[in-house]
């Protein structure tokens, strides 16, 4: 998750989104060389997740003609699909971590168990494009400004007690997440940007709870007031999986920890919670909403990361994420031609890696330094020999293809690898060959082996190239957050990533914003992100938001090295619409991963080839 900001948009008229929760928290492990190298995903057509219209409501996957095998709530498994019994996944999660919750509204970084929120509906979910569906809400619409959004509800929804799914459930858990005795971990994610109305006061106890922007106009509607216009709020109401206002009321937050009293409007019901060891859901078999999965069982088992890829080999989970492969594993997977084939690519949270510097400060005040530097990476060298060419794609601006409002091909002309350019550009700032230049730090925020090695290379690069001295010092992250967030930053020259918290370009783009994690300021910037943060002329904000890149990546606010990419793997046995590759190219299980938040359980099924 990020510690301080993000974005995205949605909704019948206005709609985007995706939140990972990790967007400035620690890095994740880092994996080496992988198998071949593939060439990176072609972005898509641009298009404006935050203002698409909602595809009809996809009851069930695509069926195939009988034969087929009747399950649970009336679903039909598709032709080729193992029998009901056999519809089971299962994966891993970390045995050394502890985590208290199932429920993202309860605690994010207290969350845990491999897969979670399955227990109740969002108002949307997301299909492997990342566009917005219905879920809980059938149909959404704002007011002319984007401060007022209308969200209706399923009236057929029911909770696994026979008791209907009502706005009342949605309002209490807002109010329990805003509440200041909750002090919920993640609050800062409804404030600004689009701050949901009186979300900080209510935080910080100074306006009762039922203040809160959010109520409900009668059973099945429920509306969300924002302080200033937020076309992209129906992106952040991806994680709005509610707890029932009755269990809540009885049994307090952690009603879901234990089957006996967990209630479920979702895919699933939980089937057993034994701590430190596995972690068991069901389908729901009272369930009416739309994303009726296949998969009749999910088991997360507890197990340390260290033994994940023996496990997956031998059988003993159905899937591995990319952050627990690294080089052994690579090599591995790469003499193997049935586990190359086994190989999944998604873009996770869109992360990217950059460099970024003190720019109020000599010598990096200087547009020509930035400009000198930002031509000596070789970022295809550092991806193929350090990185690895199935766990990044160079990046030359911020926004990775596939992401709405990403202009990577025509950006990427602007701070390429041309050294020749560089050697010119930093005479012409007065350090010809680097006589003069002052030896500077390249701070790591708590990074693994791999990204040091790839700073090692960037700081060497510097010094065979433009003559420049180099320390790489990798940092405590709380060290490093608090010298990056100190006013003024005490960090000259730093190497760290981003990640979404929803699916929205002025998410991103904020962090360049002259209030938010960097002290590069540009006006003309700030105008564009407002303005188009704001709107909700599709078009126009899309190209406000390109422009604003551009501005971003010619200023050199940041140098862009490489988008990573999760390459994990998946049996070959595990199939269905959500895994197919999607417009950016990304196969297998897409963010938000397999939650209510995704299509993922309506879609996805084990086919035959496993029995066989």
């Amino acid at each position: 998750m990020s510690y301080t900001r993000r974005s995205a948009r949605w909704a019948l008229v206005v709609v985007a989104t995706w939140l990972i929760t990790a967007c400035g928290g620690a890095p994740a492990a880092a994996p080496t060389a992988a198998p071949a190298a593939t060439e990176a995903p072609t972005a898509p057509s641009v298009i404006d997740a935050a203002t698409a219209t909602p595809a009809p409501v996809e009851a069930t996957a695509t069926a195939a003609p009988a034969p087929a095998v009747a399950t649970l709530n009336g679903i039909t498994l598709p032709a080729d699909a193992a029998p009901a019994d056999q519809q089971v996944y299962r994966t891993f999660f970390n045995a050394t971590t502890t985590f208290t919750t199932v429920d993202f509204l309860v605690s994010v970084y207290e969350e845990g168990g491999a897969v979670t929120n399955v227990l109740s509906e969002p108002l949307i979910r997301l299909d492997n494009n990342f566009m917005p569906q219905p879920a809980a809400a059938l149909s959404w619409e704002a007011n002319a400004d984007g401060t007022e959004w209308t969200f209706h509800l399923d009236p057929n929804l029911k909770w696994s007690d026979g008791t209907p799914v009502t706005a009342a459930d949605y309002v209490s858990t807002f109010q329990f997440a805003a509440d200041k005795t909750h002090a919920w971990d993640f609050a800062w994610f409804f404030a600004a940007p689009g701050e949901i109305k009186n979300w900080s006061k209510v935080g910080a106890g100074t306006v009762p709870n039922d203040q809160l922007g959010v109520v409900a106009k009668d059973a099945n509607t429920v509306v969300f007031t924002t302080e200033t216009p937020a076309p992209f709020l129906p992106a952040k109401l991806l994680y709005s999986t509610p707890l029932q206002k009755a269990a809540f009321d009885k049994n307090g937050p952690l009603y879901n920890n234990d089957p006996k009293t967990s209630v479920s409007s979702g895919p699933y019901i939980l089937k057993e919670w034994t701590k430190g060891e596995k972690l068991v859901y069901e389908a729901n078999p009272t369930y009416t909403g739309s994303n009726k999965p296949y998969i009749q069982r999910v088991e997360c088992i507890a197990a340390k990361p260290e033994t994940f890829f023996a496990g997956y080999r031998n059988g003993d989970v159905d899937a591995l994420g990319g952050e627990f492969i690294g080089a052994a594993e690579t090599q591995i997977i790469a003499a193997d031609p049935e586990l190359t084939k086994q190989v999944t690519k998604n873009a996770n949270d869109f992360r990217t890696d950059y460099l970024f510097f003190d720019t109020k400060t000599k010598p990096f005040d200087n547009l020509k330094v930035r400009q000198a530097f930002s031509h000596v990476i070789d970022r295809d060298s550092l991806i193929a020999n350090i990185i690895g060419p199935n766990q990044a794609i160079p990046a030359y601006s911020f926004l990775m293809p596939g992401f709405h409002a990403s202009n990577s091909k025509e950006l990427s002309t602007i701070q390429n690898y041309d050294v020749a350019a560089a050697k010119k550009l930093l005479a012409e700032a007065g350090f010809p060959d680097g006589k003069g230049f002052p030896k500077i730090t390249l701070w790591l925020r708590n990074e693994p082996q791999v990204r040091q090695d790839a700073a090692a290379a960037i700081a060497a690069s510097l010094k065979q190239n433009l003559g420049i001295d180099v320390e790489v010092s990798n940092k405590e992250q709380k060290t490093f957050m608090e010298a990056l967030n100190s006013k003024p930053t005490k960090i000259q020259f730093g190497m760290v990533s981003y990640g979404i918290d929803f699916f929205d370009a002025s998410n991103m783009l904020g962090v360049w914003h002259s209030d938010g994690r960097h002290n590069w300021n540009n006006k003309d910037f700030d105008k564009l992100v407002d303005e188009a943060s704001a709107s909700t002329d599709t078009a126009g904000r899309l190209k406000q938001f390109q422009d604003a890149e551009k501005l971003l990546v010619s200023d050199v606010g940041g140098i862009f090295l490489f988008h990573r990419v999760n390459s994990g793997l998946l049996k070959p046995y595990v199939v269905g619409k959500a895994l197919e590759p999607n417009n950016a190219g990304f196969n297998g299980i897409q963010w938000p991963g397999f939650s209510a938040y995704s299509n993922v359980p309506g879609t996805m099924y084990i086919n035959n080839t496993k029995t066989k």
